[in-house]
């Protein structure tokens, strides 16, 4: 079933406006193409305020900084401040997905984007009544729980360890919903209020990550440092997922890292 919801997609390349407006339109009511952000404020006139904007970084050719989707970024905030962006880029680092966050983006996806993940963003985005106050009726229909045992079971477990500040570690194949679970955790958790970073790991080379992140000791992220507390649960997470440095210098099990203490017992 589809969701009663506006949402425009904004990039200068034609084969990616056509696969989302062809993905998106399976899920949500209205979906608008646009080449350039130039175009926002004509296709608001004609086609009324959207429910989230999916906005490309980069327009010229030869530029992957993605210094223009921050610019684009900042003018839509101001014309459109309750708005949620989610960014999107073919050339992304963490550097650049904290700076989208910091700058007002509510989340952040890589090119070529995992359908599902990508889906799920926009649900969870676009989960707010009146531009920017929650629904929480609507934002737990998100979560589709169904009638099974083990979903009973995974609910049951989901209650139990939100309100609390253990670490949770959640591994599954892709597409079976780790991300919607981790973002229900946080809804039902007493951080709720306060915002929920994904950073997509595997679309970043592992050096990258590791040049950035310490498995001997606290993890170093100066870029995060505005946005999260030293040893924050967010920092944690990140340290939990360093996984080839950690598997290999500390004799981790692959499935199950000591500093993640998982709900339940890795399988």
């Amino acid at each position: 079933m589809k969701l009663k919801r506006h949402i425009v997609a904004i990039d200068d390349n034609a084969g990616v406006r056509t696969a989302l407006e062809i993905l998106l339109a399976q899920r949500f009511a209205t979906v608008i193409t646009l080449p350039h952000p130039d175009k926002l404020r004509q296709s608001v006139a004609g086609n009324g305020i959207p429910d989230a904007i999916l906005l490309d970084m980069n327009y010229r050719s030869r530029t992957n900084d993605g210094n223009e989707g921050l610019y684009w970024l900042g003018e839509i905030r101001k014309e459109l401040p309750e708005v949620p962006v989610v960014l999107m880029t073919a050339f992304a680092d963490i550097d650049l997905a904290v700076r989208g966050i910091k700058d007002g983006a509510s989340d952040f996806n890589v090119k070529p984007w995992d359908n599902d993940r990508l889906i799920a963003t926009l649900e969870s985005v676009t989960s707010k009544n009146n531009h920017g106050k929650e629904s929480k009726t609507t934002s737990a229909a998100l979560m589709d729980w169904g009638v099974s045992e083990s979903m009973s079971r995974l609910r049951e477990l989901v209650e139990k360890i939100a309100p609390t500040d253990a670490n949770v570690f959640i591994t599954g194949e892709n597409g079976t919903g780790k991300e919607v679970l981790a973002r229900e955790i946080h809804r039902l958790s007493r951080r709720s209020n306060a915002g929920f970073l994904t950073v997509d790991l595997g679309s970043l080379p592992a050096t990258l990550f590791e040049s950035n992140c310490s498995v001997t000791g606290k993890a170093h992220l100066p870029a995060l440092q505005p946005t999260v507390k030293e040893n924050s649960p967010m920092l944690r997470a990140v340290h939990c997922f360093s996984m080839r440095s950690a598997i290999s210098r500390r004799n981790y099990s692959p499935r199950c890292s000591p500093r993640c203490r998982p709900a339940a017992s890795c399988q």
